[in-house]
């Protein structure tokens, strides 16, 4: 009878595990449909012109979107602490892309306070302050030489 109920118990813990993992695995795949259509030039770090901004600006707030998901997933607890690190990270990562800190600051300039769980670990950039509905500005290069 004892070992009835350890098997019981114990698949319990594995079907529970395994249905976390299936939707941490359904949110990654999200992910990556998402991250496909952002331009390939912001992922690999390199600016955007301003039309390239504009037109990809729906795109970066659907990854934010998604991101501030995962960020109120792991509050209710609701996905494993690592597979969080590892989406944190991967959050911190894009956010110091310049394209990306230039559509984060643009989307919480104009999405009022949306996005709460996000803004909390990963506040806009203040040096970048815009009015609502401002156009996204181009950032040219810095000459020092």
């Amino acid at each position: 009878m004892a070992s009835g109920v350890f098997f019981a118990a114990r698949q319990l813990q594995v079907t529970k595990r395994q249905a976390l993992v299936d939707f941490e695995d359904t949110l990654a795949r999200e992910y990556r449909q998402i991250a496909a259509e952002l331009p390939l030039a912001a992922l690999l770090g390199e600016s955007l012109s301003e039309r390239q901004m504009e037109a990809a600006l729906p795109k970066f707030y659907r990854y934010f979107d998604l991101s501030n998901e995962q960020a109120f997933l792991q509050e209710i607890h609701r996905v494993s602490p690592e597979t969080w690190k590892f989406w944190c990270d991967g959050i911190a990562s894009n956010l110091r892309r310049p394209a990306f800190r230039l559509a984060w600051s643009e989307i919480c300039s104009r999405a009022n306070s949306d996005f709460k769980e996000l803004r909390a670990l990963f506040p806009p950039d203040p040096k970048r302050p815009k009015a609502p509905n401002q156009a996204i500005q181009r950032t040219a290069p810095r000459s020092d030489a």
